[in-house]
């Protein structure tokens, strides 16, 4: 068994579609980022790919490479996931939250779940999506970031 942790934070800006777990949320704010800025899904590959001893998803995936200018970060979670599978590994579970003060996320959860899961070949029930807020605290209790934490566990296989 093989435990990986993941977090992203973005800024929220104006004129930005708002992406999480693959998911687009209708929201006046989107996250700043190279790709969509998801970092829900961010938070998952980093994840991966610590569990699975691959380094980081700045060293993949470079915010300096074109080719990865305003990709869908469901592409890069795909990419991760065949990462992992080469080095021998299947994905256990998935637990991630995200931390926004807005918008509301519950009615978006399993929508979220259900991508997630359909890119690492798991059932629906085996990635878990929290979200809570910061009560005002901090540049994402303020409404400046959301932000993401995830662990995931790898078994051989």
């Amino acid at each position: 068994m093989r435990v990986g942790f993941g977090y992203d934070i973005h800024r929220l800006v104006h004129e930005r579609r708002l992406v999480l777990g693959g998911v687009i949320i209708p929201f006046e704010k989107g996250l700043l980022g190279h790709s969509d800025a998801d970092v829900l899904l961010h938070a998952i590959c980093d994840a991966l790919l610590g569990a699975a001893g691959l380094g980081d998803i700045g060293q993949h995936y470079p915010d300096t490479d074109p080719r990865f200018k305003d990709v869908s970060s469901m592409e890069l979670l795909a990419w991760t996931f065949q990462l992992v599978r080469v080095k021998g590994f299947c994905v256990n579970n998935v637990d991630a939250t995200i931390l926004a003060e807005a918008p509301k996320l519950s009615l978006h959860r399993l929508a979220m779940q259900a991508n997630i899961a359909s890119a690492l070949a798991l059932k629906p029930g085996d990635v878990n999506i929290k979200a809570t807020t910061m009560e005002g605290l901090g540049a994402i209790g303020k409404g400046e970031a959301i932000a993401a934490m995830c662990v995931v566990t790898l078994r051989e296989g």
